[in-house]
């Protein structure tokens, strides 16, 4: 697979050499919100969202401000969104009390934080701090399953692989290009095969063309 998986990520990065999130933001605490608000969403409907709260709320100081109420009539169209707004009102008074404010920068401390798990805070230290962490949602989980890059059963069991797997020359950006290969090419269903630039490297599309 070793061959496999540098012709992969060759061809996302000629593509695309500077992959990023789709999610809006413009400081650390508004990314790691909308990461946070983007669990079982789509990055359209939290962008939406965002786009008004952020306007009258961009600071742990301001969303407690608006309390829990107010804060879920900004966040109702999205999936969850009683339990993200807890997680939130709780995540923004963590970071006045423990962190002056501001985002923390290491995985240790942002995990402790509530609504914030694995994903989440390889999101925010990839993003923010450049650092290389492969953050594993639900695109990355398939497509790393489905090519054959990272076969596991739970996103903590394909993130070690792909640290293993992906060559470090690529580590920063790999979530981002798996993400939106997932989003808009080898989607859960019905899986854009026939225009896939990697389709030759891919386990699946292999089995596909056997049958």
């Amino acid at each position: 697979m070793k061959s496999n998986t540098l012709a992969i990520f060759a061809k996302f990065k000629a593509a695309n050499p500077l992959p990023t999130t789709e999610l809006i933001y413009a400081t650390a605490f508004e990314l790691l919100v909308a990461v946070v608000l983007s669990a079982q969403a789509t990055d359209v409907g939290v962008n939406k969202a965002t786009q008004c709260l952020f306007k009258v709320a961009n600071t742990p100081q301001d969303i407690l401000k608006l309390g829990l109420d107010g804060l879920e009539q900004y966040i109702k169209t999205i999936g969850l969104f009683r339990t993200k707004a807890k997680n939130i009102i709780g995540l923004c008074n963590d970071l006045i009390t423990k962190h002056q404010g501001q985002v923390p920068a290491t995985f240790d401390e942002l995990i402790q934080l509530p609504g914030v798990g694995r994903k989440t805070a390889n999101v925010v230290l990839n993003t923010l701090y450049n650092e290389n962490r492969i953050a594993v949602d639900t695109h990355v989980f398939r497509v790393s399953n489905r090519i054959g890059l990272a076969v596991g059963k739970t996103p903590l069991e394909v993130e070690n692989k792909l640290y293993k797997n992906v060559p470090l020359e690529y580590q920063a950006n790999a979530h981002h290009w798996l993400i939106l290969h997932g989003r808009y090419v080898c989607k859960a269903k019905n899986p854009l095969c026939t225009e896939c630039s990697i389709a030759i490297h891919c386990k699946y599309d292999k089995e596909r063309q056997a049958k």
